[in-house]
């Protein structure tokens, strides 16, 4: 099994009982606590919440609900050099009250965004909309915003995502923006007001012809953390945001990418195996976001999902995995993925828990899966 250590043991019981608390598999977690029966997020160790999933087992257990920090194994990689947990449309999720009196729309995610990025999520999907004379974070309904499908202002998120690049600063962020904004410069000024401009990765600095991007640590030390994408292409001249199909490949979205052994690209990207494009990011949820479908789309599938879409993408594993409801799953879940994802990228291995600190190849430690 990937992600255990094994011991054997010739102890009495209670020594054995001990002794199990110490087991822990390869994200610091005790095996003994993951899958444990729980009524609340307060009877899991810390880095498990407690959740259903009906599709693997019956009640509530603790599973995990936190990521590995990659950066903390090597810094020294290129940006495309490392896998990172992506929420589909972040915004919509369960914490944030109502702003327009009523919302008759659905839901992607439980934690508001704030708490996704302190769980290790990495990269946001906002839509972005002009609505009420300012810019929202919208689901649409004959491609416009209403009061039924508006969340909050763009720039109360965007407020949250400086909040995080300044109380962690060797961190890095970025936005995919399904754009539908009108307004001249409208997406330029709420950037601005929310003091992210001081985190900007600038489009002149991203490479081109499938070049590596800048180092990590480079990045970091320059102050350029916050990477910006948007579907709008005209908005990289007439704002220099970058226009996302001219640096990244994406598989379908929604029911339409969820065929087993299939992961063909988006209408608007580049073929997957376009290696002029440095980056790869899956999709891996349905069209319409279930809490019970997630907890499956989150688990075993995703894994095939992955292998499946590394051949497709000329043997490139994803940069970006985004999911709904992230933190559900029958275990391990989207933070196993991205362990998974970060080990083959850093240094062949299958978990990156696995790789050596500091080395950039196949140098996997003793404590490699079995």
């Amino acid at each position: 099994m990937q992600g255990y250590y094994f011991f054997v043991l010739r102890v009495d019981l209670k020594e054995k009982e001990n002794t199990l608390r110490e087991v822990r598999d390869c994200s610091g977690i005790s095996l003994e606590s993951r899958g444990d029966e729980c009524s609340s997020d307060a009877d899991c160790q810390t880095g498990l919440s407690c959740f259903s999933c009906s599709e693997a087992f019956d009640g509530l257990r603790c599973i995990r609900s936190t990521t590995t920090n990659q950066f903390e194994f090597m810094n020294s990689l290129p940006f495309n050099r490392y896998a990172y947990l992506t929420t589909h449309n972040s915004f919509a999720n369960e914490v944030e009250p109502l702003h327009t009196g009523i919302r008759l729309t659905f839901l992607n995610q439980e934690d508001n965004v704030t708490q996704q990025l302190n769980n290790g999520v990495r990269a946001l999907m906002l839509d972005t909309y002009d609505f009420k004379g300012d810019i929202w974070l919208c689901h649409s309904f004959g491609g416009r915003c209403h009061d039924f499908t508006a969340f909050w202002l763009a720039i109360d998120t965007l407020k949250e995502v400086e909040a995080f690049l300044s109380a962690n600063p060797s961190e890095i962020v970025t936005l995919f923006l399904e754009d539908y904004v009108e307004t001249p410069n409208g997406l330029s000024k709420v950037f601005k007001d929310a003091g992210l401009m001081k985190y900007w990765f600038p489009v002149s600095s991203m490479p081109q012809n499938g070049r590596d991007w800048p180092l990590v640590k480079d990045m970091v030390a320059s102050n350029q953390r916050f990477v910006v994408f948007t579907s709008a292409k005209s908005k990289q001249e007439s704002e220099g945001i970058a226009y996302q199909w001219n640096y990244v490949v994406e598989n379908h979205y929604g029911d339409v990418g969820e065929h087993p052994g299939e992961c063909s690209n988006r209408g608007e990207s580049a073929p997957l195996d376009d290696k002029s494009k440095s980056l790869v990011l899956i999709n891996h949820f349905h069209s319409i976001a279930l809490k019970v479908m997630a907890c499956e789309d989150n688990s075993a599938s995703l894994i095939s999902m992955l292998d499946t879409c590394y051949g497709r993408a000329g043997n490139r594993w994803a940069n970006f995995v985004a999911v709904d409801y992230y933190k559900r799953s029958d275990g391990g879940g989207v933070f196993q993925a991205v362990d998974k994802l970060n080990g083959q990228l850093l240094c062949g291995c299958d978990d990156v828990h696995s790789c050596v600190p500091g080395s950039s190849s196949a140098t996997c430690s003793a404590t490699k899966d079995q």
